[in-house]
């Protein structure tokens, strides 16, 4: 365990910031995973209500670093081609 106080602090903040990634991430997964079900029911109208809110927010991981900038994109390209065979 550390002992000086600047590395107890560094723990305390990682210890919050990998709370806020895990929340952020299962956010993440919860908006992929909710778009999917709607593209798999051909629920046209949901998904274009849903497709700015999760491609903004995948795009909102990407740039605080939760998630990498290729893993932003495939995610993005797979929605999207999904979405463009549905149509």
């Amino acid at each position: 365990m550390a002992t000086h106080a600047s590395a107890l602090k560094a723990h305390r903040q990682s210890l919050v910031r990998r709370d806020h990634n895990r929340e952020m991430r299962s956010a993440l997964r919860t908006a992929i995973k909710n778009i999917r079900a709607a593209i798999d029911a051909k629920d046209v109208e949901g998904v274009k209500k849903q497709l700015p809110e999760t491609v903004s927010l995948i795009d909102k991981m990407a740039a605080k670093g939760i998630i990498h900038d290729n893993a932003a994109a495939r995610h993005k390209s797979r929605l999207h081609a999904s979405i463009a065979r549905l149509s």
